[in-house]
């Protein structure tokens, strides 16, 4: 079940969701509109080793926006801060962004109740578009749970993307063992 405008507006005055900054102008009928941050991050190097610690230089999105490369994976990460404590949130690029070319997640929509941070954004895009911090970027979904939760990704001694950062977070695949 997805919850409703109301629901959420009830969830974040019970604390069981948070967003910061939260903007009652981008509540949806059943979402809530988050928004591109300032800080974007490309990989050093040209091939990705999953088996290592993959580097990335973070830098700022000028006044007058950035323009994304087609072929250039850009992590970016949410302006907004959000908790999730009794339901999964799922992000999903908002269609005004999808119609300019733009992907904000290749495989990681679905979050972890329990999940507390912003949202990095696996950026591709199909065609040369430029981009603005602060802009709209895509829009949180909260699908309630079923039954009683053992594991919170927050209390995980496993959990990778626990470090509360404002800029993108590169892959941790290399912490896992294969």
């Amino acid at each position: 079940m997805i919850l409703s405008d109301k629901k959420i507006l009830k969830a974040i005055k019970e604390k069981e969701i948070v967003i910061k900054p939260f903007r009652k102008q981008c509540l949806g009928t059943n979402s809530y509109d988050v928004h591109l941050g300032k800080w974007l991050a490309t990989y050093n190097d040209m091939v990705i080793d999953a088996k290592k610690h993959n580097e990335v230089t973070h830098f700022q999105i000028p006044k007058e926006g950035f323009v994304l490369y087609p072929g250039t994976l850009y992590l970016g990460v949410t302006e907004e801060y959000t908790e999730t404590h009794n339901s999964v949130p799922f992000l999903e690029g908002k269609s005004s962004v999808g119609r300019l070319g733009i992907d904000i997640h290749a495989t990681a929509g679905k979050g972890d109740v329990g999940f507390c941070n912003y949202w990095t954004l696996e950026i591709s895009v199909t065609h040369k578009v430029r981009v603005y911090a602060g802009m709209p970027i895509g829009q949180l979904i909260y699908f309630a749970v079923e039954g009683d939760i053992k594991n919170y990704y927050n209390k995980k001694k496993n959990a990778k993307y626990n470090k509360k950062t404002d800029r993108p977070v590169e892959s941790m695949m290399w912490k896992n063992q294969f």
